[in-house]
């Protein structure tokens, strides 16, 4: 993928196929160049077996294709660059409380082969809208600024009846984000 922002929204789709009500998008910049994307969710998690396998390109759970490509894609970015991607996962039927998956992949921002950030704003845009009812935590930590968003917190302040979706909320939400990402002077800031 061109983007790290599409394989964020692939392997958010993942979380959002294991039925997750909760997932956790995380990216720490560095000064050093390091870049950690962390992706958590309480979906029904995965076996041992499901997870030994879960790299292999030519293996998916999904019906609707008989390749599973958005994890191995995004192994070969991180591995590029001479980052690593592992992933954790504790399966439903192991902790029916506990279960979900964590994928941690790094980055150096500083290698030639490091695909650009692309837009999260859009990215987080497209998966809320596409699952308002999941709840999502979204932190992007650089050496410049914090840019976070709990859609729990919007729940709050806007009761059970309105969706996330709507409209009038979507553009709050994208508004909201790219005024944190702009360091709230309207420039807007740099991302790698």
């Amino acid at each position: 993928m061109k983007e790290l922002s599409l394989n964020i929204l692939d392997i958010t789709q993942n979380s959002i196929s294991a039925g997750a009500t909760h997932i956790t998008i995380a990216l720490t910049e560095e000064e050093n160049g390091r870049l950690t994307l962390v992706i958590a969710d309480n979906g029904c998690g995965m076996t041992e077996e499901v997870l030994r396998r879960v790299s292999d390109p030519f293996y998916t759970t999904r019906t609707t294709r008989k390749v599973g490509m958005g994890i191995s894609l995004l192994t070969l970015a991180a591995e590029q660059t001479g980052g690593t991607v592992t992933i954790t996962s504790v399966h439903e039927s192991v902790d029916p409380v506990g279960h979900g998956t964590t994928l941690t992949a790094t980055f150096d921002t500083k290698s030639i082969d490091f695909p650009p950030l692309g837009d999260m704003v859009e990215t987080l845009s497209v998966i809320i809208q596409g699952h308002p009812e999941i709840d999502y935590s979204f932190r992007h930590i650089t050496p410049a600024r914090t840019v976070s968003l709990e859609t729990s917190e919007l729940r709050e302040v806007l009761g059970e009846d309105v969706s996330l979706a709507e409209y009038e909320v979507m553009q709050w939400i994208e508004s909201y984000l790219r005024e944190q990402y702009s360091g709230g002077d309207g420039s807007e800031a740099e991302t790698v």
